[in-house]
């Protein structure tokens, strides 16, 4: 029954793509000073740090707090979060809806995506080769910074009596605020951040997602004279179906999609990239050379962190999300009795969307000779898949395939973190449920007919903002996780919490 209405919902904006243009243009002319305004106030630069978004300091201080106020987490505790995320401590009756494998994947899944892709050609494009440096540096950083919301978002969760369980930053902004005597505030920043969330989800969680894999498709489809070129609408119905259909069972049904998804377009797109880098090992030292040379240049070094942590983040949904919240939301669904296993699991999160598959992405860029001299903007997916087709002709096909699954995937997950945000703000129910699916499924086709750049702009801005009262928390609940991190390697030393296999 619930699928009727939904694809009833998604074939009634086939009317709408008619005109398509023209709402691309009203709403451009309507709401973008509104839009820019916002935008504008989220992405402000810093003078005296040379022009940084201010809101990237703010992520980046925060994760080197947590770093070292938990004293390398991401560290020392690697070997264990894997243990964690192969089951060797999972116990069947815990309370939750997912294992801490399909909690992870879920996540990766809304990480894992079009910022790999695009976003790396766009930051070593402005910031060059040593651009790839800084990228695996905030990368480890952002590793602390998951591993406090995660173990947040486990710790404070509900369990609802049918099992379904809702978490993330709403619930450990209420409740662990009130625990402090300052419920009031809590609750404030929880409604920031729904907002943002919710507004987040429908732009740079869905819009964007569709149609940048839209954009590769018509690449290697005919180019601006094709079918899809003139018909976006197509792809999008046909992306929105798919959709709909994994996201009406819930996070359970994301979890089982997203646990074969996931590892499966993760081992194309770095196969890929292991062949284009063994097939010019020659000039590999030369490649890392580069990336060396270039991190610790002044103008470099500086020009990489603009490139990553602006450009890379910003445009290219925000690669790994550390520090903005988001993936609480699905981590929170996991099964277990100690909130501190999530976010030790977390910890993998970063280190495979940033460490592993942006570099692999830089490294073709590099090596392929597609670095510019000269920073420039404005590079993306067509970067990438230029670096990738000089080295045999065919694989831009097979980047269009990884490009339309790391699509579908981040729509998947940020469908779920939008829906936990809308529950809060309205409450729980499938009458709630189903006016946001219906709504996220209508802009999957919006977001593939239209440009609306103001609209999808403004989204960034909204998922940022979510990080100013996720880290806010943050900061304020550190204490109440190093206190269960404390208690549970206590118990792990003792032997009182023992291997389930």
């Amino acid at each position: 029954m619930k699928l009727k209405y939904y694809f009833a919902a998604v074939l009634t904006t086939f009317a709408g793509t008619v005109w398509a243009d023209a709402i691309d243009d009203k709403i451009n002319e309507a709401v973008a000073p509104y839009l820019n305004a916002f935008t504008g106030i989220i992405f402000s630069e810093i003078p005296i740090f040379g022009g940084v978004k201010w809101v990237v300091i703010w992520l980046v201080i925060a994760a080197t707090f947590f770093t070292i106020y938990f004293k390398f987490i991401n560290l020392r505790s690697f070997r264990h979060g894997f243990d964690l995320m192969r089951g060797k401590y999972d116990y069947s009756n815990a309370p939750g809806e997912v294992s801490h494998f399909q909690a992870l994947t879920t996540a990766l899944s809304g990480t894992v995506g079009l910022g790999n892709i695009a976003g790396v050609a766009a930051a070593v494009g402005i910031g060059g080769a040593g651009a790839t440096f800084w990228m695996i540096v905030c990368g480890f950083l952002g590793m602390s910074s998951k591993f406090v919301e995660c173990t947040l978002g486990v710790k404070y969760r509900d369990v609802l009596p049918n099992g379904h369980v809702h978490g993330g930053p709403m619930r450990y902004l209420t409740k662990g605020f009130a625990e402090k005597g300052m419920g009031g505030l809590g609750k404030v920043l929880a409604i920031i951040f729904a907002i943002c969330c919710v507004g987040g989800s429908f732009g740079g969680g869905n819009m964007f997602q569709v149609n940048q894999a839209m954009e590769q498709v018509v690449a290697v489809t005919g180019g601006e004279g094709s079918f899809l070129a003139k018909n976006g609408w197509v792809f999008g119905l046909v992306v929105a179906v798919l959709v709909g259909i994994t996201i009406i069972g819930g996070i359970k049904s994301i979890g089982k999609v997203t646990s074969k998804l996931v590892p499966f377009m993760g081992i194309i797109y770095v196969t890929a990239g292991l062949v284009v880098i063994f097939m010019n090992l020659n000039h590999v030292p030369a490649a890392f050379g580069a990336i060396i040379d270039g991190a610790f240049s002044t103008q470099s070094a500086f020009g990489g962190l603009v490139g990553v942590l602006i450009v890379g983040f910003q445009r290219a949904a925000f690669s790994n999300e550390a520090g903005i919240g988001s993936a609480s939301i699905a981590h929170s669904a996991v099964k277990t009795d100690h909130p501190v296993t999530e976010g030790l699991v977390a910890l993998y999160e970063p280190f495979i969307d940033t460490v592993v598959v942006c570099t692999i992405t830089a490294l073709v860029i590099g090596i392929a000779g597609f670095i510019p001299d000269e920073p420039t903007k404005g590079m993306g997916i067509a970067l990438t898949s230029a670096a990738f087709g000089s080295a045999i002709s065919w694989f831009p096909y097979v980047l269009t395939f990884a490009a339309v699954l790391f699509a579908f995937s981040t729509m998947l997950a940020w469908s779920y973190y939008g829906l936990r945000a809308f529950n809060f703000l309205f409450g729980h129910g499938k009458g709630v449920d189903m006016t946001y699916n219906i709504l996220f499924l209508v802009f999957v086709v919006i977001g593939s007919s239209v440009s609306i750049v103001s609209v999808i702009d403004f989204s960034d801005a909204m998922i940022f903002a979510m990080s100013i009262p996720n880290l806010i928390g943050l900061y304020f609940l550190a204490p109440v996780v190093k206190r269960e991190l404390t208690e549970y390697m206590a118990k792990i030393k003792s032997g009182e919490i023992k291997p389930s296999s």
